[in-house]
């Protein structure tokens, strides 16, 4: 445990007296792994060893920055906003065009980016959300409308297609924020939420709503399951009957229609894997 982890887990502990008046090594802290999740130098959650881990100490940086900071106003041509000091501004706030080249990726007009969230080189942000915690890896596109909630995790050369949202988790400290792996495309209006882990080169179909209760049905096997979508599956939306009750309504589920092999996906195009 570093010093920095260790402020920030004793001032967890105490974190109703936390304030702009507190410690200045406590302030100090919080701001100091904010501005490393703004240049992506840390994350709230990693890969290591082939699973998911949660920095639980990033997290609670993140909770506390918000008692530590007072409300401001920002104004625009055409309104004022009103949020959290640390925030309010923007991540991109003041910046110019060298800036932007050093950053490496594309950002178009009315697109909100938090401060403490990383955006890689090559990135194409459409007008579209990001809060803080996020991080968007190299080559992903962020399509119209779309949304990149506090902390989730969103790999690279993906497609978070247009109105889709990954959605975000604060608390508590110690839940997985929801994890989009490399290479995968989320279609049209579709919702991943409640620290669902979707693998690498999977592709899910338009209208998808996945959460920690969705269950997931492998059609060839039967199996279901929940939480995580495996590498490379093709899902589209479907519905599951009670068995013991025919005549109650259905509920929706998620179907895994195939599974391709990284070769496959890479040679295939999105409107064939989701013909079958």
């Amino acid at each position: 445990m570093n010093e920095l982890e260790r402020i920030i887990n004793d001032a967890w502990e105490n974190k109703d007296q936390i304030n702009q008046n507190s410690e200045e090594s406590i302030i100090n802290a919080i701001n100091h792994i904010i501005e490393d999740l703004d240049q992506g130098k840390v994350r709230v959650a990693e890969k290591i060893n082939g699973k998911w881990i949660t920095n639980q100490h990033i997290k609670k940086a993140i909770m506390l920055s918000f008692r530590i900071h007072g409300m401001e106003t920002l104004s625009g041509p055409y309104s004022s906003w009103y949020d959290k000091a640390h925030l309010v501004k923007g991540k991109t706030a003041g910046w110019v065009k060298e800036d932007f080249e050093k950053a490496g990726f594309r950002m178009v007009p009315n697109t909100p980016v938090r401060k403490g969230s990383y955006i890689a080189n090559n990135v194409v942000l459409m007008p579209c959300f990001i809060n803080i915690g996020s991080y968007i890896g190299s080559g992903t596109m962020m399509d119209t409308f779309s949304r990149a909630g506090s902390c989730c995790q969103i790999g690279k050369n993906c497609h978070i297609s247009a109105g889709s949202g990954v959605g975000g988790v604060l608390e508590p400290a110690q839940a997985l924020p929801t994890i989009i792996e490399d290479n995968v495309f989320l279609g049209a209006m579709s919702e991943v939420v409640e620290g669902v882990i979707v693998g690498e080169g999977s592709v899910l179909s338009m209208g998808m709503f996945i959460g920690q209760s969705t269950k997931i049905v492998n059609r060839k096997t039967g199996e279901i399951t929940f939480g995580e979508i495996p590498p490379y599956s093709v899902l589209v939306p479907g519905s599951l009957p009670d068995k013991k009750n025919p005549m109650a309504p259905s509920l929706n589920c998620a179907v895994i229609i195939k599974q391709v092999d990284e070769k496959t996906r890479s040679k295939t195009s999105i409107n064939d894997l989701l013909r079958d």
